[in-house]
């Protein structure tokens, strides 16, 4: 009666975890550690391994690790045939192994590296048209007793529904993929970026945004260099009545100051010397549209009156030209300066400013909405691997919780150029921590700014803390052998730090 209970019991999640792979599951990962949980849970493992096979480098990577020394287990790969799991992956054969002391093909390096002894094991491959894509392993069993024949019949069961869900992820993620390069090709082509967020504050900005796009005021969009203020202009204008109409942009740090005066308002034929036809300058190509206006702080001050003409009467002349041009446009302007400080300073006049900063819009910079930080990673990796021919398919816990860690003084712009270089020099199929090369700013005042001695000190300690942990692959004994503290000590620093291997 027991066993049938068991049996029940088994069916009933297979059941289960079915009705989760065909319905609308789009975190894959989440899908798998549940499937890898019940697997575990119903086969009395102590311990479990999800391992996926990379078939360009013919290596299985942990997928997902669970268990005492899960986070651990997830730092290694194994190559094929390299131990049980290596083994069953090359054969394509289920495994049981109640004595993995005695069996040669156990890999006793990991073992050794996270001090878990395996005493007995069962593994499987999982399975796409017969092609072995990974394994499931199941470590220990609870209650000490061997791994039987039922055992594996049920977690080769688990398999198969691993290998779909797997299956289903990979088809989901190059549909998504495809969709999203086809729309970030249609906004390339208008001239536009795509805008990609996650963040709480980021979402609030946009609303914002709505509220802001529905009037004709200027807006004068403040923010550090790098956060994204041209894509913030962008999505004002997209979201205003103007959309249809021009969206010009002019950055006024770019152009020489001889040249930026005809370049915003155009000149006659004959005005000077290489003006040998009139031309149209941006404000008269925005007519009816907007005009972003970048770095609006380093704007040289004797065409700032001129400026100011257009923004309060849409009135200018080209130059040379006798006759005034009169244009509707929305002005947008931007700057990463404290015009507050150069106006002090006699380098930015007053009533410009008045007039710019009718709507002021502020945005945060990285460090302030962390959030952001996997999704833009993501959508960068997805672009570098279309214009590097790369086929990156991830990047691991222990990067991201690294991206975002790292206080990211050129914000966004950095960040993209990190996932870059990243995509350059991976030599796998997981961007990890190696290949980020990220400079280590933790000694750098901006994260210590505005804390309490008590919050600054927590975050000296979890960065030092963690610094040693990696240095001792995570192994709580020795690091806290290194830091001359208790282990129980260490332990409790981490979780009140909240820190993780990932």
């Amino acid at each position: 009666m027991q066993a049938a209970s068991i049996d029940v019991e088994r069916l009933e999640t297979l059941i289960e975890i079915n009705t989760l792979i065909n319905s609308n599951y789009t975190d894959d990962k989440a899908l798998l550690t549940h499937i890898l949980e019940s697997a575990s849970r119903l086969a009395y493992g102590e311990s479990s391994s999800l391992l996926l096979l990379d078939h360009e480098t013919d290596r299985l990577y942990f997928e997902i690790s669970l268990g005492p020394k899960g986070t651990e287990v997830q730092k290694f790969s194994l190559k094929m045939g390299e131990g049980i799991a290596g083994w069953v992956a090359k054969h394509n054969t289920s495994l049981i192994v109640n004595d993995v002391e005695k069996d040669e093909r156990h890999q006793k390096r990991i073992d050794t590296k996270t001090g878990y002894a395996t005493t007995s094991m069962l593994a499987v491959p999982m399975r796409i048209k017969d092609r072995c894509v990974g394994v499931i392993e199941i470590i220990n069993r609870l209650d000490k007793k061997n791994f039987t024949n039922d055992d594996l019949l049920w977690l080769e069961r688990f398999a198969v529904q691993a290998a779909l869900a797997i299956q289903n992820a990979r088809s989901y993620k190059q549909l998504r993929d495809e969709v999203i390069l086809l729309q970030d090709k249609i906004n390339v082509d208008k001239g536009y970026h795509p805008f990609i967020s996650g963040s709480k504050i980021i979402e609030e900005k946009l609303e914002l945004v709505k509220k802001i796009a529905g009037t004709n005021s200027s807006v004068l969009i403040l923010g550090e260099s790098g956060v994204g203020k041209e894509l913030f202009a962008e999505q004002i204008h997209l979201n205003s009545k103007r959309s249809d109409g021009p969206f010009i942009r002019v950055n006024c740090a770019a152009l020489p100051e001889h040249l930026l005066e005809s370049e915003l308002f155009g000149h006659v034929k004959g005005a000077f010397t290489d003006a040998t036809s009139d031309r149209r300058g941006r404000f008269e190509l925005a007519n009816g549209g907007t005009i972003f206006l970048d770095e609006i702080g380093d704007l040289p001050f004797n065409l700032q009156s001129k400026l100011l003409r257009v923004v309060q009467h849409m009135i200018f002349e080209k130059v040379g030209a006798s006759e005034p041009t009169k244009v509707d446009v929305r002005v947008l302007a931007a700057t990463n300066k404290d015009i507050e400080q150069a106006i002090e300073d006699g380098k930015f006049r007053k009533d410009l400013y008045y007039r710019l900063n009718v709507l002021p819009f502020y945005i945060p910079p990285l460090r302030e909405r962390v959030d952001d930080i996997p999704i833009l990673a993501e959508f960068f990796l997805r672009k570098f691997n279309h214009e590097l021919k790369r086929k990156i398919t991830d990047i691991s816990s222990a990067a991201l919780d690294a991206l975002m860690s790292y206080s990211w003084p050129g914000n966004v712009r950095e960040l993209e150029n990190v996932i870059e270089r990243s995509a350059v020099i991976c030599d796998d199929d997981v961007i990890r921590p190696q290949h980020l090369l990220l400079v280590n700013n933790f000694n750098e005042n901006d994260e210590y700014e505005n804390k309490k001695l008590k919050d600054a000190l927590n975050t000296f300690k979890k960065h030092f803390i963690r610094k040693a942990l990696e240095q001792n692959g995570w192994n709580q004994t020795e690091t806290a052998r290194t830091l001359g503290i208790q282990r129980t000590y260490l332990s409790r620093l981490i979780k009140e730090l909240d820190m993780n291997n990932k």
